[in-house]
This record gives structure tokens, C-alpha cells and sequence, in this order.
């Protein structure tokens, strides 16, 4: 038993309205958001599969650019091990040439975050932008 989420609901129902001849295929798709095409193919689907053929059919699977788990560990041991003390920029880029991980800039600092690993550049204080001395 699948359940339908809400936008789901409403796309079997337009569907089913398109079967009883109360809508035509442009007119459900207009009301559903999708091309004419792509209103065929749902109602084909709905007609193989009934209800479930409303639902898209990547749910229940993992997303396919997802990070190993397995990397992600690597990530964190080398991180606190053999590169401790390297920023963020300078580890992504050791991991990608000395370690042949490619992971993405952005993401190494949302697994390192993750697991409480903090950047080790000390952040300046702000400079003082008013009146110098010298012009006083």
C-alpha cells in the first residue's frame, strides 16, 4: 500500500476525471502543472498501475549524488589525523590530489560541521573604520 502525499491525491483525481470524460488531457494538465505529454504518460501510467501511477517513481531511493558514507568517514579520519590544522580550501584540495577523493568544495565543510570539526583559521577582529588618529 502506498499513501499519496496531497499534490498526489489531486493529480489521481484530475486523472480520473480525464477517464470519465469531465476534462480533456489539456485541460488536466493545465490544472496539475505538466505539459499535455507529460499528462499522457501519468494518465498511462494511472491506467497500468492505477493509483501508484501518480507517484514519482525515484521515491524510496537514495539520491544519486549523496556522498558514501564510507567517504564521508574517510573524509573526517584524515581531517583529524594526516591533514589536521588544514582549512577547508586546502583540505578539499589535498584530498582531491593526494588522496583521489573528489569531493565538491561546499561539501566538505558541511561534513566536517556535521561531525563538530571546526575550521582552524582564527577570524580577525574587525577593523576599526572610523576616525584614526591622524585625523583628529
Amino acid at each position: 500500500m502506498t499513501t499519496l502525499t496531497m499534490k498526489e491525491e489531486r493529480r489521481l483525481e484530475v486523472i480520473q476525471r480525464v477517464f470519465r470524460g469531465e476534462l480533456t488531457v489539456v485541460e488536466a494538465g493545465m490544472m496539475i502543472g505538466v505539459s499535455e505529454r507529460q499528462c499522457y504518460r501519468i494518465k498511462a501510467r494511472v491506467t497500468k498501475r492505477g493509483a501508484k501511477g501518480v507517484v514519482h517513481g525515484n521515491r524510496g531511493r537514495p539520491c544519486k549524488r549523496k556522498t558514501k558514507e564510507k567517504e564521508v568517514k574517510r573524509v573526517v579520519e584524515l581531517a583529524k589525523g594526516k591533514y589536521l590544522g588544514f582549512n577547508d580550501r586546502h583540505l578539499t584540495e589535498k584530498l582531491a590530489e593526494q588522496e583521489k577523493l573528489e569531493i565538491s568544495r561546499e561539501k566538505v565543510p558541511q561534513i566536517l560541521r556535521s561531525e563538530g570539526i571546526a575550521s582552524p583559521r582564527k577570524r580577525r577582529g574587525r577593523r576599526f573604520r572610523g576616525l584614526t588618529r591622524q585625523t583628529i
